[in-house]
């Protein structure tokens, strides 16, 4: 796959997804938006890769959508490809089964914020703005804002930047639990990265394990995910991998997962 609007690496196990318009403040186009899902595509169909970092080249994350070439476009032309996946994460079975952590910094509007949402680590750069726009915009977000949002730091909390449009400073984001890490600015993809490479050094399937989980009892709730837990456990308990878990913690060395 040739990527021009995005760059992607791969390292130790980590696929480096890397915004690329910096000229445009990384503002989304379609094929940018495409680009990214196939790239999400590929971190969750490589058996090689472990962990994704998602992040942007520039001042800033992004400024949001380019409005005019979305309204432009027609549904067809705005849908992902074959073999992509959203990295929205609007559709739960369809979703990327491996973890995305994800650096903050600068602007991040839009679907910037909502990206962060549908990443399960975020680290925000001190000097970031974040914010759900479109009221200004006179509509409203479909990228998840509305559903996520006050999941994640409570109703009031939400309603106070979705219903205004106002900024959220990267301290804030912090404070309210949206980022878990709070980073000098520059410094934000290096604390990202080590996050990442760490999460890659643990057991794949254990660690695709602990986000199905999660994801099914936020879906279904806990009575449903406790019923099922025991029976989810077991083909984990058989893997090499929790074998070498044993013997290394017996050996007293660093574990080598293999994934199986």
């Amino acid at each position: 796959m040739s990527y021009s609007k995005i760059t992607v690496e791969t390292r130790d196990h980590v696929l480096y997804m890397g915004l690329n318009r910096p000229e445009k403040l990384n503002a989304f186009d379609i094929e940018m938006h495409h680009q990214l899902a196939l790239a999400y595509g590929e971190l969750d169909r490589n058996p090689d890769l472990r962990c994704g970092l998602l992040y942007a080249h520039g001042k800033h994350f992004t400024s949001g959508l380019e409005l005019d070439k979305w309204a432009a476009a027609s549904p067809e032309e705005q849908a992902i490809p074959d073999k992509a996946i959203n990295p929205l994460g609007k559709d739960e079975a369809k979703r990327c089964r491996k973890p995305v952590v994800m650096a903050v910094q600068g602007i991040c509007f839009t679907i910037g914020f909502e990206l962060m949402l549908a990443q399960d680590i975020r680290v925000v750069a001190s000097n970031a703005r974040i914010a759900l726009l479109e009221v200004k915009r006179g509509v409203f977000p479909t990228g998840g804002g509305t559903v996520r949002l006050f999941q994640e730091i409570g109703w009031g909390n939400a309603m106070r930047y979705l219903l205004t449009g106002d900024e959220i400073s990267g301290t804030d984001a912090y404070r309210l639990g949206l980022a878990q890490e709070l980073a000098e600015p520059g410094k934000e993809f290096e604390i990202a990265a080590k996050i990442a490479t760490d999460i890659a050094k643990r057991a794949p399937l254990a660690v695709m394990a602990c986000i199905n989980s999660s994801r099914f009892t936020q879906m279904h709730g806990n009575k449903a995910a406790f019923a099922r837990i025991e029976e989810e456990i077991i083909p984990i308990l058989a893997s090499e991998d929790a074998r070498e878990g044993v013997r290394s913690f017996l050996e007293r060395r660093e574990a080598n997962f293999q994934g199986r």
